[in-house]
């Protein structure tokens, strides 16, 4: 899909995928728990008592299912949370799901990564990790609400990049009104870190950023960002990419990312979030009527076959101002986790940001 560089073939691309999905990318929010309070999170994690979370036999039973009916070496584990090395068993889980043939990757806040847990994430083979950072010094602990903590992170992502199993170590940042006018200091750590691929994406309008609302992008910031990625892309030292989330329209989505936009959340993606639910994007709102089941009750496996019925349809995310749109044909109501359900609207659209609209 990422290799498609033209509009309509793209188009005929999703109606094909949306008749025939297949499972590639699985999401286990392995908790919600989390020593960061981030004011931008998605999930608000760390906000609610953990006492439902999943356990670790429920989920190897899960994943023991998946692997006999798909080929396990074909679906990669994208391991979330909350912070996922506050699970104490989680290696425990990786070292099983390995042994079935799964592959993994991790997103953490870099925080907590110790000597032993290197030395664990070289045993159980993790092949990826995206580590935030959210500015500079005093902008990222302000931004993260954790005093002290940038200077280990910044040791972290060097410790990394000597982990044998490890092929990429990613940083993401979430571009917001504290951190936009430092992208170029930003950009030079990333250069002295030896940083291979950088992923920038916008705080989206969702959990924590809603009661945050000064901290989200305007019209000009947009059009920073965008072309400070367009600028160092160009470089071509670091892979500087916008982040998967948002249609941008052409030329744009040429210039600041390797692959046109599209939203494979129950398509191509599931999770199993902390508690059990089976679900799309963990961004995506956790409504009662977008969870398709929980894995304490439900076999997943039927689940994805059976279910995910509104994330397959072609008009699955358009909204009542997206039928005079030319563009929806291209974006399909951008993305999910920035849908507004209760109204049957996208409550956010760059472009018509850009277009002041």
């Amino acid at each position: 899909m990422n290799k498609i560089k033209d509009l309509d073939k793209l188009y005929q691309y999703k109606q094909i995928a949306l008749k025939h999905p297949i499972l590639t990318d699985l999401f286990l929010e392995v908790t919600s728990r989390c020593n960061a309070r981030c004011e931008h999170c998605g999930s608000r994690c760390g906000d609610i008592d953990v006492f439902d979370e999943i356990k670790s036999d429920d989920l190897k039973r899960t994943l023991f299912s998946i692997s006999i009916h798909y080929q396990a070496e074909n679906i990669f584990l994208n391991i979330t949370g909350g912070e996922p090395l506050v699970r104490k068993d989680l290696f425990s889980i990786m070292d099983y799901a390995v042994k079935l043939g799964f592959h993994w990757g991790m997103t953490s806040n870099g925080m907590l990564i110790s000597d032993e847990i290197l030395d664990q994430m070289q045993k159980t083979n993790m092949e990826t990790i995206s580590i935030s950072l959210d500015g500079l010094k005093e902008t990222h602990e302000k931004f993260r609400n954790v005093q002290g903590c940038f200077d280990k992170i910044i040791t972290n992502i060097q410790k990394l990049q000597n982990i044998k199993s490890i092929k990429i170590v990613q940083v993401t940042t979430v571009a917001n009104k504290r951190n936009i006018n430092e992208l170029e200091d930003l950009y030079q750590l990333m250069k002295q870190l030896n940083i291979k691929s950088w992923r920038v994406v916008n705080v989206d309008p969702i959990g924590r950023a809603k009661d945050n609302q000064n901290i989200l992008l305007n019209k000009e910031d947009y059009q920073y960002l965008f072309n400070f990625i367009k600028e160092k892309r160009n470089e071509n030292i670091i892979d500087v990419e916008y982040g998967c989330s948002h249609y941008l329209d052409i030329p744009l989505e040429n210039e600041i990312r390797s692959h046109y936009f599209y939203c494979p959340t129950g398509i191509n993606i599931a999770s199993i979030l902390s508690n059990g639910d089976i679900s799309v994007c963990p961004n995506v709102e956790r409504r009662k009527d977008l969870i398709q089941g929980n894995i304490k009750v439900d076999n997943f496996v039927n689940v994805w076959e059976n279910k995910y019925k509104q994330f397959r349809s072609l008009e699955r995310a358009r909204g009542k101002n997206c039928y005079k749109c030319y563009k929806w044909k291209y974006c399909l109501g951008d993305s999910f986790h920035t849908f507004d359900y209760q109204n049957k609207i996208p409550m956010f659209c760059i472009n018509e940001i850009l277009e002041n609209k």
